[in-house]
């Protein structure tokens, strides 16, 4: 009998599944310095203890894309190993900050599966949650996949594709137990403007550019074990390149965003999300957001606002992302809309 494990393929999906995934991970102090060692993440939140301890919480915590990479990281396997693309996100919400010496394992339900019209491959939509050692959840959220079928000859299932919220009601928002920016010290998170000085429409050019390279996004995917053959193997692809991993992208855009965004302190929703082109090593990233929306919370001195942040490459025009026909511009990595907590 076969010891290996070949992954996953469209066909070995059905509505309904629930797949336990492997290898629980501790994380420590050390996630953060590779995360910041990555990106050029510079929240005051996730990098400070005693300015999360004013603000409310017993230390800084993991950053909020960190935690989510280590969740994502262990559906790989059982997810994407024999993946085309990740496609996008919706219904995302991190539920409780994950610290220092955290446990997280990850669970999935598949909620949607349609064949393309090729016959070659086809999208599974799962359900993904994160847990911590007391079985509490951390955060969850819907994502879809372009998976290869293994046996051409399989026979399509029947196509359910999931409706799914376009945006995470404000109401919905989990703000952390104890968050209060009432003191907030906007000298020490490096910039001035507060959540009553951001307007709906308005753009913000994050001005930096970040040459992607083949090393460090190596070490990011071995670090969060995203093994998906499409971002290791660069036999794998015809061109013979190495794709790079999606969530190396979404966190160097929001580490850029901290020049115009500094205070927008913690992810707290994933309203949706597109890698809209292949990014490859030597693309140089840039980034741009837009506010679609705020909200009040119930915490002290917390704001909620939303944003559409948007990465690209070089020769992207700016604050373009689409052309009259709809569709992304081939500068166009990344198309996120999230929201975030800020001091009002």
């Amino acid at each position: 009998m076969a010891k290996t494990n070949p992954g996953r393929f469209f066909e070995d999906y059905k509505v309904g599944q629930v797949i336990r995934h492997a290898v629980p991970r501790t994380v420590s102090g050390g996630e953060r310095a590779m995360y910041h060692a990555l990106y050029p993440a510079r929240s005051a939140l996730y990098s400070s203890d005693e300015f999360a301890r004013v603000s409310g919480l017993p230390s800084a915590p993991i950053d909020d894309l960190a935690a989510f990479h280590v969740v994502f990281g262990k559906t790989v396997p059982d997810v994407s190993l024999n993946a085309v693309a990740n496609l996008g996100y919706a219904e995302g919400r991190w539920l409780r900050p994950v610290y220092p010496c955290d446990t997280l394992r990850s669970e999935s339900e598949v909620i949607g599966v349609k064949e393309n019209s090729n016959g070659k491959s086809g999208v599974v939509y799962v359900r993904t949650t994160g847990l911590n050692q007391y079985d509490h959840k951390v955060m969850e959220y819907v994502r879809w996949v372009m998976v290869r079928k293994g046996d051409l000859s399989a026979p399509a299932p029947e196509a359910v594709v999931p409706n799914l919220a376009k945006v995470v009601d404000p109401k919905d928002l989990v703000v952390p137990t104890g968050l209060d920016f009432s003191n907030y010290d906007f000298e020490l998170a490096g910039e001035p403007h507060r959540w009553g000085d951001y307007e709906v429409g308005e753009k913000i050019d994050h001005v930096d550019g970040v040459t992607i390279e083949e090393a460090e996004h190596m070490i990011a995917t071995r670090l969060w074990q995203n093994t998906a053959k499409v971002h290791f193997d660069a036999t794998f692809r015809e061109d013979g390149k190495r794709l790079i991993y999606g969530g190396h992208v979404i966190s160097m855009a929001r580490a850029l965003s901290f020049n115009g965004l500094a205070n927008a302190q913690m992810i707290v929703a994933l309203n949706g999300g597109a890698h809209a082109n292949p990014c490859f090593a030597g693309d140089t990233v840039k980034a741009w957001s837009e506010v679609l929306d705020k909200a009040e919370t119930g915490a002290p001195g917390v704001g909620a606002i939303r944003l559409r942040l948007v990465a690209t490459k070089q020769g992207a025009a700016p604050f373009a992302y689409k052309g009259e026909d709809g569709r992304y511009a081939p500068e166009v990595l990344l198309d996120l809309d999230y929201w975030a907590l800020m001091p009002i």
